[in-house]
């Protein structure tokens, strides 16, 4: 098993810190927490599109299967107490019970960093071509979770949830996955510089 980004680009003294990898934890929560302002509500979904997916394909990546989980965990912890994390600077413990319906987004966030994570320690984080596999499975891994739990939030069929959960967000999520495969090896390339 391989190095993550964020490790191998730390100073050497503070790679195997408890602290500084807390503090990357953090950092990621708080990466994700900015993207989720970013927010375009369309009419036709209760859904909103946000920069949220980006930040959880780099967190996961760049801090690997188990810090990216963490950092995402510790994300929906800081969204649970209050604090405006989710999406349109909201937050609360209601936004990831079994009724809400971004719910299974959030959950799925964490394994998604997870899968990714995982990947890149594996060096999937290297090349573009990997990469885009890694950041592609992550994406899988968060749609598995979400569209469920939507139909469940909002009593839709398969298809139903399918047009109001996934379809509106391929071109953008598209485009997510695309940036965060083309940053992790620029990441690395800069990184073996040092």
């Amino acid at each position: 098993m391989s190095s993550t980004l964020a490790i191998a680009a730390s100073p050497s003294r503070a790679r195997s810190n408890l602290a500084w990898r807390a503090v990357l934890a953090l950092g990621g929560s708080w990466l994700v927490a900015g993207l989720a302002q970013i927010e375009i509500r369309l009419p036709f979904t209760p859904v909103p599109i946000t920069g949220q997916t980006l930040g959880v394909l780099v967190v996961g990546a760049s801090l690997g299967a188990g810090l990216g989980a963490a950092s995402l965990a510790l994300y929906l912890a800081q969204g649970a107490v209050g604090l405006p994390f989710f999406s349109g600077g909201e937050g609360g413990a209601a936004f990831l019970g079994l009724a809400a319906v971004t719910g299974g987004y959030l959950w799925g966030f964490v394994l998604s960093a997870a899968v990714v994570g995982w990947l890149a320690e594996r060096g999937w984080d290297r090349s573009v071509r990997s990469s885009i596999g890694a950041m592609f499975l992550g994406e899988l891994v968060l749609y598995l979770v979400a569209i469920p739990w939507l139909m469940r939030a909002i009593d839709v069929p398969l298809g139903e949830a399918l047009e109001l959960g996934l379809a509106p967000f391929v071109v953008g999520d598209a485009i997510k996955l695309l940036l965060a495969a083309g940053l992790l090896p620029a990441g690395w390339r800069f990184a073996r510089k040092r």
